[in-house]
């Protein structure tokens, strides 16, 4: 409680507002500088990985980043509001119509990862044997089998709904079961329901222990892979825009980008995270 409290404190300090959003998905503070900013992401800060880039950054730039834990729709929102200074999100499309639109800017490559869907070992729709995402999707919606969807327009959700629309089905059912939550809520979800579910490989490298009886199932189809982008408010739009744009350009830079390239190589011998050279080349 007095974590939660503190947390509030700080987003009260920023002088923002964030209705809708519990003490807990506040995420964290990080660095103790005098140039403050608001930043919403989902995976990255749950991760860790937004710790390590905050924490370097707050040291170079006497800065304080207040992370707002919210998925890429939700991030997206309080952007548009002006509720924070910046979002890191992996939905491109919806990127583009906000810089379009012209209530987001400088949108930034920072780096990638992709999409596995896990299930069951007894793999009930045999998706380990598709010939794509769409085709894994229709042997499950064909059989019936359990799968959870986070259902909370996060990208995770919005890329599996594309999913779902390029094998012309429209799931729903008891089948089909659907959280309201974040990844590694979700997946554990799919473990005890023993139902297929899409994580993202970070998620899966740093906790596929919370999922013992799931492992992946199909993997490789190139519209699995996910693009993350930062992005900012305009200028003179937030109190913190500008310490948010000299943080874009630290995560792009050199520096920035070996954290994210390096990032859990030594814990778990593979980086949960793609670098932007290696992501450019499906950023479309």
């Amino acid at each position: 409680m007095h974590r939660s409290l503190l947390k509030l404190a700080a987003v009260a300090v920023l002088g923002l507002s964030l209705p809708a959003l519990a003490a807990d998905e506040t995420g964290a503070t990080y660095g103790n500088g005098k140039n403050r900013f608001a930043l919403a992401t989902g995976s990255p800060g749950e991760l860790g990985l937004l710790k390590l880039l905050a924490e370097e950054f707050a040291r170079r730039a006497d800065a304080q980043m207040v992370w707002v834990k919210a998925g890429t729709g939700q991030s997206l929102k309080l952007l548009e509001a002006r509720k924070v200074d910046m979002a890191m999100v992996h939905a491109p499309a919806q990127v583009d119509k906000a810089v379009k639109d012209g209530w987001a800017t400088g949108k930034t490559l920072i780096g990638s990862n992709e999409f596995y869907i896990v299930g069951p070992k007894s793999d009930p729709a045999a998706i380990a044997k598709a010939a794509s995402a769409a085709d894994a999707y229709q042997r499950i919606a064909k059989t019936g089998a359990r799968f959870v969807s986070r259902g909370d327009n996060s990208g995770t959700h919005q890329k599996e709904m594309q999913i779902w629309q390029k094998a012309n089905i429209q799931p729903a059912g008891a089948w089909y079961i659907v959280t309201k939550d974040f990844m590694t809520a979700s997946l554990k979800r799919a473990n005890a329901e023993g139902a297929y579910f899409m994580s993202d490989s970070s998620t899966w490298i740093m906790e596929k222990n919370v999922a013992p009886d799931l492992v992946i199932l199909y993997r490789g189809d190139k519209f699995l892979v996910n693009t993350y982008h930062a992005l900012t408010a305009p200028p003179g739009a937030t109190l913190g825009r500008d310490t948010a744009e000299k943080f874009v350009a630290f995560v792009a830079s050199l520096d920035g980008q070996k954290i994210i390239g390096a990032y859990g190589r030594d814990r778990f011998g593979e980086s949960l995270y793609n670098d932007e050279p290696y992501a450019r080349q499906y950023d479309k």
